[in-house]
């Protein structure tokens, strides 16, 4: 049992897709804070920051809308450290993935602060490690992992304070099926680790789960960035950036419960949620049952 904080983050300015702003209320509706009630010792909902509106403009310097993304990830690191520093795990609710340099810069800093050790896990499609030089799109939802290992503007890179928020050692992918070839390149000269669609395919999900929890332990904090286009999308319509061939319900259940087993959750993103492009709320539910089995609702019939 643990208190839980809800991080409302309605913005788009990061994605190529507008619809992901109306992403937290869409949760709501879905009745996340009374389903996760059951599972945690309190829920409070801090409700929707506030930041810039998405101005649909062009790219320029090689980015869509740095100003704005920048300062919604700013919001979303003062949001996230604060509710970290008052002993609460924060689950961040978007919103466009971009917030996301926003959310794990704040846990990398209260994990350096507090002397413990950082491992994020990336449940996406996409490998989103695409730079300025790299991008077809300028959109910084395609990015916020370059920026996290440092390969981006000075306003993102340097959210966790004067250095990048993470070392390529301390993220893993999983669920990737479209991958640039520049961000392949990228993925690989770092050493990211990566359990792409293949992997889950040959190994099975519960081996891919065994690996990327082998090293954690009592002094990990382990921060998932859940993005919903990282499922299929015939279970999961309802995201701006679909690509067919994901995991299943199952296959995901099944992850969402080894990391609850795990103990070591110390903070959430769910994003890129879309309900423009949603039917009847469909992924926003699926969202809120994923979360009551990473919370503890478990399937099990075995005592």
């Amino acid at each position: 049992m643990t208190d839980l904080t809800l991080i409302g983050a309605p913005t788009d300015v990061g994605a190529s897709v507008l619809g992901a702003s109306m992403g937290p209320d869409a949760l709501r509706i879905a009745g996340v804070a009374r389903a996760l009630q059951a599972l945690v010792a309190d829920v409070q909902d801090l409700g929707n920051l506030s930041g810039p509106g998405n101005p649909q403009a062009a790219p320029s310097g090689g980015f869509r809308h740095l100003a704005e993304v920048t300062a919604w990830t700013r919001a979303v690191h003062a949001a996230t450290l604060a509710t970290l520093e008052a002993g609460r795990l924060p689950l961040l609710m978007g919103g466009d993935h971009s917030l996301a340099m926003g959310s794990i810069s704040a846990a990398a800093q209260h994990c350096r602060q507090h002397g413990r050790r950082l491992k994020v896990l990336w449940f996406d499609a996409h490998a989103d490690a695409n730079t300025p030089a790299s991008s077809p799109s300028g959109n910084l939802h395609g990015m916020p992992v370059a920026c996290l290992l440092g390969h981006g503007p000075a306003q993102l890179t340097t959210l966790a304070g004067s250095g990048p928020a993470l070392q390529a050692r301390q993220i893993t992918l999983v669920g990737v099926r479209s991958v640039d070839a520049v961000e392949k390149r990228l993925v690989n000269t770092l050493g990211i680790e990566v359990y792409d669609m293949r992997s889950i395919d040959e190994l099975g999900m519960r081996a891919v789960m065994q690996a990327v929890l082998n090293d954690v332990d009592e002094s990990t904090h382990l921060h998932l960035s859940f993005d919903m286009d990282g499922l299929d999308p015939a279970i999961a319509p309802g995201v701006g950036t679909p690509v067919r061939g994901g995991p299943t319900y199952r296959e995901t259940q099944l992850c969402m419960e080894m990391l609850a087993d795990s103990g070591a959750l110390g903070s959430v993103d769910i994003m890129e949620l879309n309900p423009a492009l949603d039917i009847r709320n469909q992924t926003a539910e699926l969202a809120v049952d994923l979360l009551e089995s990473l919370f503890g609702k478990s399937t099990l019939m075995r005592a």
